[in-house]
């Protein structure tokens, strides 16, 4: 047994990555993604037409609609990868607007819906300002 073997007796392991092939090797229960690990990944060859797909499909609408189709499309190549749930974070420049947090939540699992995946497999991440508490609390 390795040491990731044993952790995983005692705890939930999570990966924090937009690396497929990382979260494949490790197996770890959830996963968790954000637009910086999302950028990482994008820059490697095997993940660039991920972010050429979205910006084909989805470049007319904007930036917004971009980031989040590329978000989601992450999420839902993570979920093919592990049994529990992947955590997508709201946009951090809507870290102090209640109201854009919580569209924009809602607006994730609307599109993670739309690809047929339930919500219970989804966490999303709000930023802990008292704003983002309220948008959460909702």
């Amino acid at each position: 047994m390795n040491q990731l073997d044993a952790l995983k007796q005692f705890t939930t392991v999570v990966a924090d990555t937009g690396d497929f092939k990382q979260i494949a090797a490790f197996a770890p229960q959830d996963a968790t993604t954000n637009p910086s690990l999302i950028l990482k990944a994008v820059q490697k060859p095997e993940y660039a037409h991920l972010l050429t797909d979205a910006v084909a499909q989805y470049g007319a609408q904007g930036l917004d609609e971009v980031t989040n189709r590329l978000l989601v499309r992450f999420g839902c190549e993570i979920l093919e990868l592990i049994p529990g749930r992947v955590s997508t974070e709201v946009d951090a420049r809507l870290s102090f607007d209640t109201e854009a947090t919580v569209t924009r939540a809602r607006r994730i699992i609307d599109l993670y819906q739309g690809e047929g995946v339930h919500v219970d497999r989804v966490l999303i991440k709000i930023a802990s300002t008292w704003e983002g508490i309220q948008a959460a609390a909702r």
